[in-house]
């Protein structure tokens, strides 16, 4: 009789483990698309996409255009009150938690810049991949 309780428990031990890892890795995708060169529109998609990273969703960026430039090593980006952060600060917080971090593959090419320049762990995107997050129903978008 002890022996059979103490299958049953651990039978359901490992059911509860195994739905806590299904559990954990069912993360909500989201791709943040970020071209606008403004600090405040910056910084209220980098707090947003920040806030869903601790709610639980797997975040990924894609740097365009004028955002662009906050995955440049050598670009200093004005903070934002009420916290005195910067954009680019933000985006390295982002980075910290696991967020992928691209720039658009047109970006450094036409920029004149090359993997070097970019802040370590950033890179220049792959467009196949990201249509292919473009065309998944789960993924959530965001675009600022």
């Amino acid at each position: 009789m002890k022996t059979r309780f103490m299958a049953i428990l651990m039978m359901t031990l490992a059911l509860l483990i195994g739905a806590g890892a299904a559990m954990a890795d069912d993360k909500q995708p989201l791709l943040l698309i970020l071209t606008s060169g403004d600090t405040q529109t910056q910084g209220m998609a980098l707090v947003l996409s920040n806030e869903a990273q601790r709610q639980g969703a797997e975040v990924r960026v894609l740097l365009c255009s004028e955002a662009g430039k906050l995955a440049l090593r050598e670009h200093e980006a004005p903070t934002l009150k009420p916290r005195d952060i910067s954009p680019k600060q933000m985006l390295e917080t982002l980075m910290q938690g696991g967020a992928k971090v691209d720039v658009c593959a047109l970006f450094l090419p036409n920029l004149g810049k090359t993997q070097e320049d970019l802040l370590l762990g950033v890179s220049a995107a792959k467009p196949p991949i990201i249509t292919e997050l473009l065309l998944d129903k789960k993924v959530r978008l965001l675009n600022f």
